[in-house]
């Protein structure tokens, strides 16, 4: 599908009353596969230097975001929306991004095809393909969505991991490192959406699959 019938899919997405912010919505508008960084509001720097729009990231990078802050960028044939009050290191050569170390905060991403991927935080490791993933990373817990795709996830202490695929949000985790028995448990869909999804792969010129478009649940 051409770039044209991406953005066309994601607009009648937003017309059906899926909401995003102004800012995210005129990204989508311009995209074509722009490298780096999309949209900036609010406090947002790139290896502790200010950013905005065009500005380049690239793995060894590191993206923060202040309060009320948020930033959408592509690597690659990834793409990334990250929310206020995060941090998050890059890991990879060239534009392939292998890791992702989310030290703090929150954070979309969709990945292209290819080898496993991994997100870390400080109590989990996953491995991922062909996958949209929501994460959040809190000092004692993860909280993971395998928006779509395949997972293998890891507790970071005890030995706890699961591996599983899903369609459309169906097995969100929380991911625990205070030594439990049970360190991953069920979680609920929060605070990511659909539109979100269909934003960022359409900044990188594809869609969600049609598994998931054709859900007939929304979030």
């Amino acid at each position: 599908m051409d770039t044209h019938r991406m953005h066309r899919r994601a607009l009648l997405a937003l017309g059906a009353g899926i909401s995003l912010p102004a800012a995210l919505r005129l990204a989508l508008a311009q995209s074509s596969a722009k490298q780096g960084l999309r949209t900036a509001q609010g406090e947002v720097g790139v290896n502790g230097k200010p950013a905005e729009p065009g500005t380049l990231v690239r793995p060894g990078d590191v993206i923060a975001t202040g309060e009320g802050a948020y930033a959408t960028f592509v690597v690659g044939q990834d793409a990334f929306l990250v929310r206020e009050a995060s941090r998050a290191e890059l890991i990879g050569s060239g534009v392939l991004v292998s890791a992702l170390q989310l030290v703090t905060g929150k954070l979309l991403s969709v990945f292209g095809s290819g080898g496993e991927r991994r997100l870390v935080t400080a109590t989990a490791t996953i491995g991922i393909r062909g996958t949209g993933a929501y994460i959040e990373a809190e000092p004692a817990r993860t909280y993971f969505c395998l928006c779509y795709g395949t997972a293998e996830v890891a507790a970071t202490l005890g030995g706890a991991h699961e591996s599983y695929s899903t369609r459309h949000h169906e097995s969100p985790r929380y991911i625990y490192g205070d030594g439990r028995g049970r360190a991953i448990v069920p979680a609920s869909v929060a605070n990511h959406t659909d539109s979100e999804l269909i934003l960022l792969e359409s900044l990188v010129g594809r869609s969600p699959p049609p598994s998931f478009m054709e859900s007939p649940n929304r979030y």
